[in-house]
C-alpha cells in the first residue's frame, strides 16, 4: 500500500471511527510497516466487543500483540481456524503458558503445516536456566535449548508402542531358552531372587550374524519381562561437542532407572564400546569410560535395569565390558536351522496368496545359512514375480513354487562370510571362551 492510499484510509477512519473494516485494514497495514506507536494509538479506539468476523479479530490480537499486550489479544482468539491458533500460541507463550502454547502451536501446524513458525517453534522449545552469580550480583537468566536431561531424553528413548513376545520370533529355541532362564524369570519371580541376594537387571550381549533376529530377540524379550523397552538410537548419542555424548549417554540411563523394570537395548553396540586401544580420538575412550562407569559405576543403582546390546562384531567390543556385572552374559544368535527356516517361512508366508503346490518344508531344506533376512528377501524377491505375473494377466497369479525357484537363483545366503570370520577368532582369539557357542555351532554345522 502506498503513502497516498494509507493517508487516505487514516483520513476515512477519523470521518467513520466506528468503521472497525476499516480500522482492521489500517492495523494490518501498520503492522506490515512495524509502526507500533501509530498501531497502539489506532487500537486504543477500536471498539474489540464489535469486532464480529474472526480475521478482524485475530488482526487486531496480532497488533494488540505487537504494541505488548497479550492479555487483550488472548481474549479475542476464540475461534477455531489453524490461523487463529498460531496467534493464540503466540499470546500464550507471551504469558508463559509454556504447555498451553505448545499444544496450540501442534494443532495449528497439524491443520495447516505451511503455517509452521521455526522462531516460535524454538521459543517454545527453549529453557530457561538460572545461574548463581558471584555475591551481591543478580542471578544470570539464561535461555538454553539443550534439554539433554528432559526434551532429548524423551526424544531418543520412546517406548515400543507394539509389545512383542517370543511367538513373534520365528525359531532361535535354544536362544529364548537362555533368555528365559538368566533374564525373564528375575522379572517375573522376583521374590524367589531376592531371597536369594539374586538382582534382576544387569547386562547381555547378543551377538551373531547380521539379519539373525537379533534386535526382535530384544523387542520380544521386553514383552516377555512386560518391562519398558527402549531402543537407543546410536547416532543421537553421539554429539560432535566436546562432553555432550557423555552428558546423553548420562541421561538416558538416569531415565531407565526411573521408569524400572526398564530394558535399554544398544543396536550397533560397537559404535559406543570399540577397543579404547584402537581409537585414535581421547573423546571415543572418554565415552567408553562413561558406558562403564553407568553400568557399574560406584553411585549408580541399576536394579530393575537390563541393558541389551547387540553387536555383529564382538570382537570389535572392549574387554573391559565383558567384565562380571557390566555385559557378564553373552548368547550367539545363530543363523536359524531348518525348523527355524521353516517356521519364519510359514510367517512370512502367512496372508499371501500362495499356491497349495508350494512345500515349505522343501524350501527350508533349499535355503541353508539363510539368515531371517535373507529369507524374507527370499519371499518378496518371489512375489515381485507373481505381482508381475497377475500385472501381464490381468488377474491374481498366487505365489507359486516357479516364483520361489526363480527367487532362489537371485537371493544368496548373507551369513557365511561372517561365519568364515567368526571361525578365525573362535580358534585363534578364543582366550576366555567367548566364542565356544561359535565353534559348537560350527561343528555342528560343518562350516568349521
Amino acid at each position: 500500500m502506498d503513502d497516498s492510499t494509507f493517508e487516505a484510509l487514516r483520513a476515512a477512519l477519523a470521518q467513520s471511527p466506528d468503521n472497525t473494516k476499516l480500522a482492521c485494514l489500517l492495523a494490518r497495514e501498520l503492522l506490515a510497516r512495524k509502526d507500533t506507536d501509530a498501531l497502539r494509538e489506532l487500537l486504543d479506539g477500536v471498539p474489540t466487543n464489535a469486532l464480529s468476523d474472526e480475521g478482524d479479530r485475530r488482526v487486531v490480537a496480532e497488533g494488540l500483540l505487537a504494541v505488548g499486550k497479550p492479555e487483550g489479544a488472548l481474549s479475542l482468539l476464540d475461534g477455531g481456524s489453524a490461523e487463529t491458533k498460531l496467534v493464540r500460541a503466540r499470546a500464550l507463550c507471551a504469558l508463559g503458558k509454556r504447555v498451553e502454547a505448545n499444544q496450540a502451536y501442534a494443532e495449528a501446524v497439524e491443520e495447516n503445516s505451511a503455517l509452521e513458525d521455526l522462531e516460535l517453534k524454538a521459543t517454545l522449545g527453549a529453557v530457561i536456566k538460572e545461574i548463581a552469580a558471584a555475591p551481591g550480583r543478580p542471578a544470570l537468566r539464561v535461555i538454553s535449548n539443550d534439554d539433554t536431561d528432559a526434551t532429548e531424553v524423551h526424544r531418543l528413548l520412546v517406548p515400543e508402542r507394539e509389545r512383542m513376545t517370543f511367538a513373534d520370533v520365528g525359531g532361535l529355541s535354544a536362544v529364548k531358552k537362555q533368555i528365559t532362564r538368566k533374564i525373564i524369570l528375575p522379572y517375573k519371580k522376583p521374590s524367589v531372587f531376592q531371597r536369594f541376594r539374586r538382582r534382576s537387571g544387569g547386562g547381555i550381549l547378543l551377538y551373531g550374524p547380521p539379519g539373525c533376529g537379533k534386535t526382535l530377540l530384544a523387542r520380544a524379550t521386553a514383552g516377555e519381562c512386560n518391562a519398558a523397552f527402549f531402543n537407543v538410537a546410536i547416532s543421537d548419542v553421539l554429539d560432535m561437542y566436546i562432553g555432550e555424548s557423555e552428558r546423553k549417554l548420562h541421561a538416558l540411563f538416569e531415565n531407565a532407572r526411573s521408569k524400572a523394570p526398564a530394558i535399554l537395548f544398544f543396536d550397533e553396540l560397537e559404535a559406543l564400546a570399540g577397543k579404547r586401544q584402537y581409537t585414535r580420538e581421547a573423546t571415543s575412550s572418554k565415552l567408553v569410560s562413561q558406558f562403564l562407569s553407568e553400568m557399574d559405576g560406584f553411585a549408580q543403582n541399576n536394579s530393575g535395569v537390563l541393558i541389551l546390546g547387540a553387536t555383529n562384531v564382538p570382537w570389535a567390543v572392549d574387554a573391559a565390558f565383558r567384565r562380571p556385572g557390566r555385559f557378564d552374559r553373552m548368547l550367539f544368535v545363530p543363523p536359524p536351522d531348518v525348523e527355524a527356516r521353516a517356521e519364519i517361512l510359514r510367517q512370512l508366508l502367512l496372508e499371501r496368496p500362495v499356491e497349495n503346490q508350494v512345500s515349505v518344508a522343501l524350501l527350508a531344506k533349499r535355503t541353508s545359512g539363510f539368515s531371517g533376512a535373507d529369507l524374507k528377501n527370499l519371499v518378496e524377491s518371489a512375489v515381485d514375480e507373481a505381482i508381475e505375473a497377475s500385472l501381464e494377466r490381468g488377474r491374481e497369479v498366487p505365489v507359486s513354487r516357479d516364483h520361489l525357484n526363480t527367487a532362489l537363483t537371485e537371493v544368496a545366503p548373507t551369513t557365511l562370510e561372517w561365519l568364515t570370520t567368526a571361525r578365525n577368532y573362535a580358534r585363534y582369539a578364543n582366550e576366555a571362551g567367548q566364542y565356544d557357542e561359535v565353534l559348537a555351532f560350527l561343528e555342528r554345522h560343518g562350516k568349521a
